[in-house]
């Protein structure tokens, strides 16, 4: 059988150095949505129990 000669393995080679060059792009994504969801998760911890965000503003 003839399916795994090089040429085979250099275009499966190069098939996957292009999915991680793609999947390189995004990891700044991934990473930027995990920072702003630990910002927001934090900043839903400090706030008192009391009082409802959404409503807040109306409130004042």
């Amino acid at each position: 059988m003839m399916s795994d000669s090089p040429d085979k393995r250099n275009e499966w080679r190069a098939i996957f150095y292009v999915q991680a060059r793609v999947g390189i792009l995004f990891v700044p994504v991934v990473a930027s949505l995990l920072l702003i969801a630990a910002l927001a998760g934090n900043e839903r911890k400090s706030a008192p129990d009391g009082i409802d965000r959404t409503v807040t503003g109306s409130v004042r």
